[in-house]
C-alpha cells in the first residue's frame, strides 16, 4: 500500500481559499488514481473530487464543481485540492485516498485501498 499524508488544512473565512496537499510514499504514485473525500461532524464521509492516474481525467461532487480543483504532480508524488469560494458547509475533515485497481478515479469509497489521516478544514461565516 501507499502511505498518504495530508496537509494544508486550517481556519478560513467564507469566500476564502485553501490548498490541500497529499504526499504519497511507498509505491509508484502514478499507478494510483487518487481521490479526496470529506467528513463533516455527524455526517458520513463523502466524495469530493477524483483524478486519474495520468491526471487527464477529473471528477467532482456537484457541491464543489466550479469552486474546487484537483490536480496531481506525479514527479512530486503529490495530489492537490485547490478550494476557492469556501462556504461554511465545506467545514469537514478532508481525506485523500489512493486506488490501485482503477485508472480512473471512482466516487465510491470502497474502491480506495489507502487513506491518509485527514486534515481539518474549518470555514467561518
Amino acid at each position: 500500500q501507499v502511505q498518504l499524508v495530508e496537509s494544508g488544512g486550517g481556519l478560513v473565512q467564507a469566500g476564502g481559499s485553501l490548498r490541500l496537499s497529499c504526499a504519497a510514499s511507498g509505491r509508484t504514485f502514478s499507478n494510483y488514481a487518487m481521490g479526496w473525500f470529506r467528513q463533516a461532524p455527524g455526517k458520513e464521509r463523502e466524495f469530493v473530487a477524483g483524478i486519474s492516474r495520468t491526471g487527464h481525467t477529473t471528477s467532482y461532487a456537484d457541491s464543489v464543481k466550479g469552486r474546487f480543483t484537483i490536480s496531481r504532480d506525479n514527479a512530486k508524488n503529490t495530489v492537490y485540492l485547490q478550494m476557492n469560494s469556501l462556504k461554511p458547509e465545506d467545514t469537514a475533515v478532508y481525506y485523500c485516498a489512493a486506488d490501485r485497481a482503477h485508472a480512473l478515479a471512482s466516487g465510491r469509497q470502497s474502491s480506495y485501498d489507502s487513506w491518509g489521516q485527514g486534515t481539518q478544514v474549518t470555514v467561518s461565516s
